[in-house]
């Protein structure tokens, strides 16, 4: 196993769609170990391949964020089937580090994929499995929550990132 880099905003892999996963092989087995590792080690509640590289439809995740017992998810192939509800909270991102705002999102979702072996699964969530999922299938598909957030808070976080940038350099 491996840490793994994680691409930062504006990275042009995080703007692209990933495609679907359709070999579960060793290759797979690795990159959903370091991907496993790179997010504990971040440390975040959930990882989508694009976030390090590799863009294939492939997200980790685990909600259970200082508990003993772990919940980890590995989704491969996720796509949101039903949701009900709108909730807003706070939300971050690893590709966008110290930076967070308030994103709208479904209050529940059910999504269905593959687990790291092909199988197929469908899980129902609420709370903050719910927007984990919601967060890194949007990774997935080439959208980060901050093209979620309104206009202006855009603006805002643009100017921000700029400014960063520029005293950074």
């Amino acid at each position: 196993m491996a840490i793994r880099e994680i691409k930062k905003y504006p990275d042009e892999i995080l703007k692209k769609k990933t495609e679907a996963v359709d070999d579960f092989g060793d290759d797979l087995q690795k990159l959903i170990d370091d991907m496993v590792e790179t997010m504990y080690a971040a440390p975040g509640v959930g990882l989508a391949a694009n976030q390090v590289g590799v863009p294939k439809r492939l997200t980790v995740i685990d909600v259970s964020v200082g508990n003993e017992e772990t919940s980890l998810i590995v989704l491969c192939n996720p796509e949101i089937i039903c949701h009900e509800g709108e909730e807003a909270n706070e939300e971050g991102c690893l590709s966008i580090p110290e930076y967070t705002t308030m994103v709208k999102r479904f209050g529940k979702v059910t999504v269905k994929g593959h687990d790291r072996h092909g199988k197929e699964v469908e899980l129902e969530a609420d709370g903050l499995l719910a927007r984990a999922l919601q967060h890194e299938i949007d990774h997935l598909n080439g959208i980060l929550f901050v093209d979620r957030i309104g206009r202006i808070k855009k603006e805002f976080f643009k100017k921000r990132y700029k400014r960063e940038k520029a005293v950074s350099s």
